[in-house]
């Protein structure tokens, strides 16, 4: 009786086992499962019998260890992480030396960007004699483990083919930054040493993003298919939200725009690639989400994307989309800022656009620095922005002068674009700006400076009583940072006065860094300024 007990028991498992495969085969990966968590049920139920023969019970815990790395790879095919993990430590405890599971954990934590679990994984899957498939995950986790502890990036290659082919792959990488209290709002990133202009201060990936292709700039995409991504975006977050226990406790940690000055200081570790939340491995699947608390913080927290290659190249058509990115988002505006931001994949690439002083809290332009500060106050309505930068008290004071309004009304109404740069210098001569106040309204004014550099006419008849362009270039940039504006006005200068000595070479190398960071080799900038800048 016993017998025939217990093979049935068997048969019964042998087919579960089989059905679970199939459907393991054929990428059902729900149906699988939930068909692999009835085998690893029974199978563990068959192991707890005492009289269970010793050989047999080998052979079970084999197929339960092959059963629960099967559900892990499923289960992390669908983004359950947590779960897939803890199927993988459970199989590992079953045979410690388990190849497969050792490749899929590896593989899990590798897309985690824990990169040094990873790889003590792969490097433990290759004791016995790797396979092509191991070495290869082996070598490609070095090489991210490696840019994620130093922040070596190097975007040469890609840039030089024209950003054609496959994005690269880049590691997460935090540098030296911690967070703070901030005086402009609530917290913010604080660089923790000294940075040159152009060097790495963190890239990381999105929790989740969204996309579209628009044609003509994103004015022309309908309220429809605007409100349709945002939709798709906040499905999105709510996913990876409800299957990973980190990302829900971080998301939960930031600002939803209500009493800033009472958020709690944060540790930067939590946001390093390493970091795992304690508990992450207790979620349980399709945790419930506050929806309405979730939408507040990405009203607050979620960017824009201004497609790196996209942009650049200015191709027909323009990539726009939406995301979420952890970090960054606890890094406050001003309009005059001192880092800026550049989309690679999914990525988001942070660097310094001037020099900065450790203690020094890095800052974005979320609203145009190169406009007045008219159009910017209409910009933050919309972000929520209501700036009180050194810049924007100045210019408070200034534009509400009868002069400068002056100034400004010709300017709208078509006055000569030569005139207005004259007499907006003439001005700043009678009151005696000096120093970054004249970057302040020289940014505040760049399109009427920009319009001037370019007419023949205007600087035919004004070119002698205004400042240089080199001049104009240089006060600007040192109060909003490198900008792709500025960079290809000067690019355009050389090209028109066939001034291109040393000097001027390197001054165009320093400011494409202030623009795009040290993403290329000095040799590569100039394939850089040919597909960016140059017409």
């Amino acid at each position: 009786m016993a017998a025939s007990a217990a093979e049935e028991d068997h048969l019964q498992l042998q087919n579960l086992r089989s059905k679970a495969t199939e459907l393991f085969l054929r990428e059902e990966w729900n149906a699988s499962i939930e068909a692999y968590s009835h085998f690893i049920n029974l199978c563990t139920q068959t192991l707890s019998l005492s009289h269970s023969h010793p050989n047999q019970n080998q052979k079970l815990r084999r197929s339960l260890c092959i059963a629960l790395c099967n559900r892990a790879e499923a289960r992390s095919k669908l983004k359950y992480f947590d779960l897939a993990l803890r199927d993988c430590d459970h199989a590992l405890k079953l045979d410690a030396t388990h190849s497969k599971t050792l490749l899929c954990k590896g593989k899990i934590l590798l897309y985690l960007n824990r990169y040094s679990s990873a790889l003590e994984c792969f490097r433990t899957a290759t004791i016995d004699g790797a396979s092509e498939n191991v070495n290869g995950y082996l070598e490609r986790c070095k090489s991210l483990e490696l840019l994620s502890r130093t922040g070596c990036l190097d975007l040469s290659d890609w840039i030089a083919n024209g950003f054609r082919g496959k994005v690269p792959e880049l590691a997460e990488h935090v540098g030296a930054v911690e967070i703070k209290k901030s005086e402009i709002s609530g917290r913010g990133l604080f660089v923790t040493k000294n940075v040159d202009s152009g060097s790495l201060i963190l890239v990381t990936k999105a929790i989740a993003m969204e996309r579209s292709i628009i044609i003509g700039g994103v004015q022309d995409l309908s309220e429809d298919a605007q409100l349709a991504m945002w939709k798709n975006f906040i499905h999105k977050v709510s996913e990876c939200v409800g299957k990973c226990g980190k990302t829900r406790g971080l998301v939960g940690l930031l600002s939803c725009g209500e009493n800033e000055d009472e958020l709690e200081v944060l540790d930067v570790g939590l946001f390093r690639p390493e970091s795992v939340e304690k508990g992450e491995a207790e979620v349980g699947v399709g945790v419930g989400v506050d929806m309405v608390e979730l939408v507040g913080v990405l009203d607050v927290n979620s960017l824009t994307e201004d497609a790196f290659s996209a942009n650049v190249l200015r191709r027909g058509n323009d990539c726009y989309g939406v995301g979420l990115w952890l970090l960054p988002s606890l890094i406050n505006h001003s309009c005059c800022p001192n880092a800026r931001r550049l989309h690679v994949g999914d990525y988001l690439v942070v660097h310094a656009s001037k020099d900065l002083k450790a203690g020094e809290e890095i800052t974005f332009a979320y609203l145009d620095p190169l406009c007045g500060l008219g159009k910017r106050k209409e910009m933050g309505v919309n972000w929520g922005i209501h700036c009180k930068c050194k810049r924007c008290r100045f210019e408070g004071e200034v534009f509400s002068k009868v002069e400068i309004r002056e100034i400004e009304i010709g300017f709208e109404r078509g006055m000569d674009v030569g005139g207005v740069v004259y007499k907006l210098e003439e001005q700043m001569k009678r009151w005696k700006v000096r120093g970054k106040e004249k970057g302040y309204l020289r940014a505040s004014f760049w399109e009427a400076y920009c319009e001037t550099y370019r007419s023949e006419r205007a600087m035919k008849r004004w070119g002698r009583r205004i400042p240089t362009v080199e001049a104009v270039v240089d006060s600007i940039t040192d109060v909003v940072g490198g900008d792709h504006r500025l960079l290809k006005m000067m690019m355009e200068e050389m090209k028109k006065s066939g001034n291109s000595g040393a000097v001027e070479r390197e001054k165009v190398f320093k400011m494409t860094r202030d623009v795009f960071g040290k993403v290329v080799k000095k040799q590569a900038t100039r394939t850089l300024l040919e597909l960016c800048i140059g017409d």
